[in-house]
C-alpha cells in the first residue's frame, strides 16, 4: 500500500464528510466543496494552513501525537478512525528494510486455542487472521459457512467468499453492510501492516475481480469487528439470527476468535440444533 496516497486520500474523505454547520463554523454564500475546507480543517486542529496543506498531501512523517489528536478532533474520527490515523502515522516513519518488506507473518493457531474452540459443539466457532482468512473452525463453524469451505477459490477467506462466490449474497442477509465491514478491517489492517504481501495480494485480487470491492475500497472507511448481530440465510435451515462476539487473543499473532451464538429459546437457536445434528451426522472436520 502507498503511504502517502492512503494519507491524502483518508483525511479528504473525512474532510468532506463534515459540513461546516457540524463543525460549528458560520458559512457564507455557495460553498464549491462537499465538506470543510483544507483552512477550516487547520483552524479547527490549531495549525496552519500550509502545514495541514502538507499532512493531506500525505506527509505524517514525524507529526506529534498532540497534532494528530488536534487532526483527529477537528475531524471527528470515531475510535477506529483515530486509531488508522495513527497507524499511518507509524506507516511513515523510517521504512523497514528488504527483508522486513518481504516478509509476511503467518500465526499458527496454538493447540490450546484450537481446543478451545471445539469445545464448544453447540455454537459456531473459528479463529481468523487480519486478513479474515478462516485458520481453524468448529465442525458446527463449518457448517455454518459450508458453502464457503466448499469453494477452493476462496481460500477460507470471508471477503474473498463475500465478493466473489455469488451465494454470500443470499446467505448474507446485510450483505451490504458486511461487505463494507469487511473492507473496513481489510483497510485498518492496511494501515498496520503495508508491508504485508499477501494482503496486497488479496487487496490486489479484490480490486481486479469485483467492481463493488474497489469502490467501497475507494471510500478509506476503516472498522473493527467486535461484537454484532448476524443476519444469515443458511441454505440447510434457512433464516439465522446470531450473535457475533469477536474476541482478539492476547499475544502478537494478530487471530481472533469468532463465536456465534443464538438467545434461548429463538427460531435461531432450533435451527442451529438442526445444522449441528446436520454437521454431525455428514461428519465435517475441520
Amino acid at each position: 500500500m502507498d503511504t502517502r496516497d492512503a494519507v491524502s486520500a483518508f483525511l479528504r474523505s473525512r474532510r468532506d464528510k463534515i459540513t461546516p454547520e457540524q463543525a460549528g463554523l458560520p458559512t457564507y454564500g455557495q460553498r464549491r466543496v462537499p465538506g470543510l475546507r483544507r483552512g477550516e480543517v487547520a483552524a479547527l486542529a490549531g495549525v496552519s494552513v500550509e502545514y495541514y496543506t502538507r499532512l493531506e498531501r500525505g506527509n505524517l512523517k514525524g507529526v506529534s501525537d498532540s497534532v494528530l489528536d488536534a487532526l483527529a478532533h477537528a475531524l471527528r474520527l470515531d475510535d477506529t478512525e483515530r486509531m488508522y490515523l495513527y497507524d499511518l502515522a507509524r506507516a511513515a516513519g523510517p521504512a523497514p528494510g528488504a527483508r522486513a518488506r518481504q516478509r509476511t507473518v503467518r500465526p499458527t493457531v496454538r493447540p490450546s486455542v484450537a481446543r478451545i474452540v471445539e469445545g464448544m459443539p453447540e455454537l459456531p466457532a473459528y479463529v481468523m487472521n487480519n486478513r479474515l482468512d478462516t485458520l481453524a473452525a468448529n465442525p458446527l463453524g463449518r457448517a455454518l459457512y459450508s458453502e464457503m469451505f466448499a469453494d477452493p477459490t476462496c481460500g477460507a477467506n470471508v471477503a474473498r467468499f463475500a465478493f466473489l462466490n455469488p451465494a454470500a449474497r443470499r446467505f448474507y442477509t446485510d450483505w451490504e453492510r458486511m461487505a463494507r465491514f469487511a473492507v473496513g478491517a481489510l483497510r485498518v489492517e492496511a494501515g498496520k501492516s503495508p508491508y504485508d504481501r499477501e494482503l496486497s495480494n488479496l487487496i490486489g485480487e479484490l480490486s481486479t475481480r469485483s467492481d463493488t470491492f474497489r469502490v467501497m475500497w475507494g471510500s478509506h472507511d476503516v472498522h473493527v469487528f467486535r461484537e454484532s448481530t448476524k443476519r444469515l440465510n443458511h441454505p440447510l435451515v434457512g433464516d439465522l439470527e446470531l450473535d457475533q462476539e469477536t474476541m482478539s487473543l492476547p499475544d502478537e499473532s494478530g487471530l481472533s476468535v469468532v463465536v456465534y451464538s443464538a438467545p434461548p429459546e429463538t427460531a435461531a437457536e432450533d435451527h442451529l440444533k438442526l445444522l449441528a445434528s446436520w454437521s454431525a451426522t455428514t461428519g465435517l472436520v475441520n
